[in-house]
């Protein structure tokens, strides 16, 4: 029974965390094709892109840090785990792309962002249980107990009456 309604508690966090992992990850993308597009009339737009992936990846995960998993500041590991799960989901992305150009001769540009969407779907469902399980579960650990913690057991002595003849206290000396 307990673990049932530790679950129906632990439903709802995972909901809202992935419910600002979206609305932060997605603001930050957002904002950040914007930048690159901007970026890119000035510098190649290889290097735009990769900049701005740099920043926006930082910025994310210190959201994701402060916002999503509630853990306070990202630390620079945090921020190392989280570039690595970013750049594994663009790998996948990548991949499904080419795997669609080898499988389709001429995919129209419905189907292209059909697979490109579903795979970064697949990657954010993944970066985000990564995020979550991973990268942040130590520090939202250290920030709220879990329930079913082991809490301290104080052991109560029993203590029985001293006997008060003479004889059995000198015979105990």
């Amino acid at each position: 029974m307990e673990s049932a309604h530790s679950q129906e508690q632990a439903a709802p966090a995972a909901f809202t965390a992935f419910a600002r992992f979206v609305l932060f990850g997605g603001g930050v993308g957002v904002a950040s094709s914007l930048a690159v597009a901007a970026l890119a009339s000035w510098i190649p737009w290889a290097l735009a892109n990769a900049l701005i992936t740099a920043v926006s990846t930082l910025l994310a995960t210190e959201l994701h840090g402060r916002f999503t998993f509630g853990g306070g500041r990202a630390t620079w590991r945090q921020q190392a785990q989280s570039a690595g799960s970013a750049a594994i989901a663009y790998a996948v992305t990548c991949a499904a792309m080419l795997l669609l150009q080898q499988l389709v001769a001429a995919p129209g540009a419905v189907l292209e962002q059909v697979v490109y969407l579903s795979a970064s779907a697949c990657a954010g469902v993944a970066r985000f249980t990564v995020l979550r399980l991973v990268v942040f579960a130590r520090s939202r650990s250290q920030a709220a107990p879990t329930v079913g913690t082991a809490l301290p057991v104080q052991a109560t002595v029993a203590r029985t009456a001293a006997p008060a003849g003479p004889a059995v206290l000198c015979h105990a000396a």
